[in-house]
């Protein structure tokens, strides 16, 4: 049976490391344990230092012979008067930040040239147990659950999503763009995504990425009830986000076989593209596993832009699929509105560099916030669905399609018709109603809401003329 490491055994060792800022070697810190931990032996030593460097309390530098340990930076020593956790009163970028977030802020603005650079830490992800591990605490689930539930248990996966679809639409495609650069107003978003109608002056790439967006988050609304943290899912997510925006097309969909760098970082992704495809399917398998949504969201927040999978995009794939498990459990969409570009940035590097998720956790906390003021407010507007439009939601969909592409004549024969089709029995004659004032009730903006193109349409009401 192995030994129980003690607190204080562990922290003699990272004492007698911090008195040599420069590095000691592992033969030197045995001659200066001795005296005081004559039991260890080199192994026993090594398996103590890897501890204490899995927890960043110490570092290492070069490698081999040449290997030696050093003090972590002093995270303790950055000066900041915020309390640990919750929303404070001094901001950061306009959002507030804890204490630790604050200090992992500082360190990542400092210059590069005094960044350590840093390859991809495997155990930062191997060391996640689902369950057992959580990035965010309990009490913080338990704020979120209170407010980002909504009392919609009983629903099919993705039903409130689908009530806000338009907005979120929109929303989700302008902000989370924004943070990649983009140029859209919100304006023209929604102009863009309601009626097809592409900003002047703009890039046609910036266009493309909105009009990606778009058709990612219809994909992951729709297909609510088969989405999930799994390959599929998420090859395809990366498909439609990158679509016609990559220099070689067949790296859409599909895992990156080349070296990446990230900008304005020392942090350097994993290159073999094995090692990179096996931490992709655990990263997936370890999500899946998560019990808790707010949870299972943050995760992929944190894990997927660090693995770097793809050969770009990757940030846009992890706030789309931070939403899966919160469209799944019809929990308030997580849209990043109004969130500072720097300071999600900074969250990002400090998870590339330090592997901390702090900071990042203060913009995900307060942008979700952000997020369910909005659309909690939207919601308190809104009529109580209707129960048979919920059940016969799919066969609804079927039939707008059926006659908007097969440009038929809206008629009381015709609705009767394709009625009886879809929804034979006592059901039948409401869902004759229902389908004809969703037919009446179709226009430029709400054709998402049953997957059909804009340009169908726009043809099928030209052949009405």
């Amino acid at each position: 049976m192995s030994r129980i490491v003690s607190t204080e055994e562990l922290d003699l060792i990272e004492q007698v490391i911090s008195e040599h800022p420069e590095g000691i070697g592992v033969s030197a810190l045995e001659r200066a344990l001795a005296g005081h931990l004559p039991h260890i032996n080199r192994r026993t030593l090594q398996r103590r230092l890897k501890k204490l460097r899995d927890e960043r309390r110490i570092i290492t530098e070069g490698e081999s012979i040449a290997l030696v340990y050093k003090p972590a930076p002093d995270l303790a020593g950055i000066e900041s008067t915020q309390p640990s956790l919750g929303r404070n009163p001094e901001l950061s970028d306009s959002i507030p930040v804890s204490k630790e977030g604050a200090i992992i802020r500082d360190l990542i603005r400092q210059p590069l040239p005094q960044r350590k650079p840093i390859g991809y830490q495997r155990s930062f992800l191997e060391d996640y147990e689902p369950g057992a591990s959580f990035y965010l605490p309990k009490s913080l689930r338990k704020e979120l659950h209170e407010i980002g539930g909504l009392q919609t248990e009983n629903r099919p996966a993705g039903t409130y999503a689908r009530e806000i679809l338009h907005r979120l639409l929109i929303d989700l495609s302008w902000s989370s763009s924004r943070l990649e650069g983009n140029t859209y107003s919100r304006l023209d978003t929604e102009r863009l995504i309601a009626f097809g109608q592409a900003a002047e002056g703009k890039d046609l790439q910036e266009t493309q990425m909105i009009l990606n967006h778009k058709a990612a988050i219809e994909m992951l609304v729709e297909e609510a009830d088969q989405v999930g943290f799994n390959m599929f899912t998420f090859l395809n997510l990366h498909a439609i986000l990158s679509e016609n925006l990559l220099p070689d097309d067949n790296a859409s969909g599909r895992l990156r076989r080349r070296p990446v760098d990230i900008f304005g970082s020392v942090f350097h992704p994993l290159l073999m593209p094995q090692a990179l495809e096996e931490c992709f399917r655990l990263l997936l398998l370890k999500a899946s596993a998560i019990p808790d949504p707010f949870e299972q969201s943050f995760f992929i927040m944190v894990q997927l832009p660090y693995l770097q999978p793809f050969e770009d995009v990757n940030k846009r794939v992890s706030r789309l699929g931070a939403n899966i498990s919160l469209i799944r459990n019809n929990l308030c969409p997580l849209s990043f509105i109004d969130v500072p570009e720097q300071a999600y940035i900074d969250g990002t590097l400090g998870v590339y560099e330090f592997n901390q998720v702090d900071l990042l956790r203060d913009v995900f906390v307060w942008a979700y916030e952000r997020s369910c003021q909005r659309y909690l407010a939207i919601t308190q507007t809104m009529a109580d669905p209707d129960p048979l439009r919920i059940r016969y939601r799919e066969q609804l969909t079927d039939g707008v399609q059926a006659i908007v592409r097969g440009r038929k004549t809206v008629s009381t024969d015709t609705v009767k018709e394709m009625a009886d089709e879809l929804v034979p029995g006592d059901d039948g004659e409401a869902f004759a109603k229902m389908l004809m004032d969703a037919l009446n009730r179709l226009h430029e903006g709400n054709v998402a809401r049953y997957r059909l193109k804009l340009s169908e349409f726009q043809e099928w009401k030209q052949s009405m003329k």
